[in-house]
């Protein structure tokens, strides 16, 4: 049998088929489109859509284990094939807002904490992965940034601690090879505020204030308006105080997460 990783050009996912396989796991990758080229020659690669179960029992056939992102959309398909496939355990990359006190009934959130129920009730063996704010949150701002130099943010003095992606599929890892007690909230090793992730990126940028309504009618140019205001109570939240720093990515991993500074080094050619 083998196991299997669901987006695996995403950018945590990619980091997890990676490092499976450099450990030797038997691995399968599947994307919505495979194309030539994307993947190591003679991995195991299957289409696939979270949405549509037609494409899930080919590309669960024979697998162990699962790591996918949580998608409320089509979770139930999901579950019901995963189930009558045999899969034994799901690795599922949801969000520490889940358990975030103060982002409960924000509509991010309960699509997560919908998703993570689906599967506890599904029978399956499932550990949930909860990164709170992804540093790749950032590359919202790279068009911008390359188009004139200029990050327009609301609430720029929000303090939040940003986790690389690679932390986050550093933990998946840990989950898909034993480990049990990784689903405690995610972050990165320090809280930084917006206008201080910016400076890491670049200190040449200028940093435009955004209102709320001006904050919602960018936000809702790329999500529905639902979710652009879900977006803007996070942002709040962060700006009242409310998103910490944990240090779960070393308890779990060993060493202390990666800053942000090496994130947006790593990242530099995004923005230029």
């Amino acid at each position: 049998m083998v196991d299997l990783v669901m987006g695996a050009r995403g950018s945590v996912g990619k980091h997890v088929l990676a490092a499976l396989i450099a450990r030797g796991v038997p691995v399968r990758a599947s994307v919505r489109r495979p194309a030539k080229g994307q993947f190591p020659a003679g991995l195991d690669v299957r289409a696939a859509d979270l949405t549509d179960p037609r494409s899930l029992a080919p590309a669960f056939d024979g697998v162990r284990q699962v790591f996918l992102y949580a998608n409320h959309d089509g979770v139930r398909g999901v579950v019901d094939t995963a189930r009558a496939a045999g899969v034994e355990r799901i690795v599922l990359l949801s969000s520490g807002s889940v358990v975030h006190p103060t982002s409960r009934g924000n509509l991010i959130t309960e699509q997560h904490r919908a998703v993570e129920e689906a599967f506890a009730g599904s029978g399956l063996a499932v550990v949930p992965v909860r990164p709170l704010v992804l540093a790749t949150n950032a590359l919202g701002w790279a068009y911008p940034i390359k188009a004139g130099r200029v990050a327009p943010l609301y609430q720029p003095e929000g303090r939040t601690a940003p986790i690389h992606e690679r932390d986050v599929a550093a933990v998946v890892v840990a989950a898909m090879t034993g480990r049990d007690d990784v689903s405690g909230m995610l972050t990165g090793p320090a809280r930084l505020s917006q206008r201080e992730q910016v400076a890491a990126i670049g200190r040449d940028i200028v940093v435009e204030e955004l209102d709320r309504a001006g904050a919602l009618a960018l936000y809702s140019r790329f999500m529905p308006p639902g979710e652009a205001a879900a977006v803007v109570r996070f942002v709040d939240d962060a700006a009242a105080g409310n998103s910490p720093a944990t240090g779960e990515v070393e308890r779990i991993l060993g060493r202390p997460a990666t800053g942000f500074d090496a994130w947006a080094a790593e990242h530099a050619a995004d923005f230029q």
